[in-house]
């Protein structure tokens, strides 16, 4: 049962899957893919913030509407 007492993933097999990849699809397609995936990302960050002022926001405004319905 020796095969299965040494199944660690050492740097020579994270340095051959590098190199398929980049070999399959290329140092600009890789690059344009990271660049793709940051503007998604700050995409969902902006519409996070976006969507938490915007509720905080209708807060606001219930809050203010119940207060002058109580007065």
């Amino acid at each position: 049962m020796y095969i299965f007492e040494n199944m660690g993933i050492s740097f020579w097999q994270i340095a051959i899957v590098v190199v398929l990849v980049v070999l399959l699809f290329g140092r600009g397609k890789i690059s344009s893919l990271m660049g793709d995936v940051a503007k998604g990302i700050k995409s969902f960050k902006k519409g996070m913030s976006d969507d938490s002022s915007t509720t905080n926001q209708d807060d606001n405004s219930k809050s203010e509407n119940s207060d002058s319905e109580n007065k």
